[in-house]
């Protein structure tokens, strides 16, 4: 698979925003947390969407949010792979937004251990509901 980050690959309106936090569920992985939401595509192409919050609370320099989102997207870029399987196999799409809550920078390998832990959770999470539903 390729490993980019392509623009429709990005949860940009306000209305996909809503309803994901409206509808999605959620889970703690520290440093993040990830609310998801899985729903089929019918005629659509499968994708994975992603959506970035950093906290203007956590921190105050526009540098430094910048800097842990650029961490988030590379270690997303390089970890979704395994999600991406299960909505090409089972033609869903799947809405995830991760909210970083730590009150430090992480580092690159860090922050890549925890967005695969975060993915594979994400994984376990969508084969316990497909069990649950069969």
């Amino acid at each position: 698979m390729i490993e980019d980050f392509p623009k429709y690959e990005h949860i940009c309106k306000e209305n996909d925003i809503q309803s994901l936090f409206a509808k999605g569920a959620g889970f703690s992985c520290y440093p993040y947390r990830v609310v998801y939401l899985f729903k089929p595509v019918g005629d659509k192409p499968a994708t994975c969407r992603l959506l970035l919050s950093v906290s203007k609370k956590r921190f105050h320099h526009a540098f430094k949010r910048n800097r842990v989102k650029r961490l988030i997207r590379e270690s997303w870029r390089k970890n979704k792979q395994a999600l991406y399987e299960i909505c090409e196999r089972d033609t869903i799409s799947v809405d995830v937004a991760l909210v970083y809550n730590a009150t430090v920078i992480h580092s690159y390998e860090e922050m890549y251990r925890k967005t695969a832990k975060a993915v594979h959770e994400l994984v376990n999470r969508y084969e316990k509901e497909i069990q649950a539903t069969h």
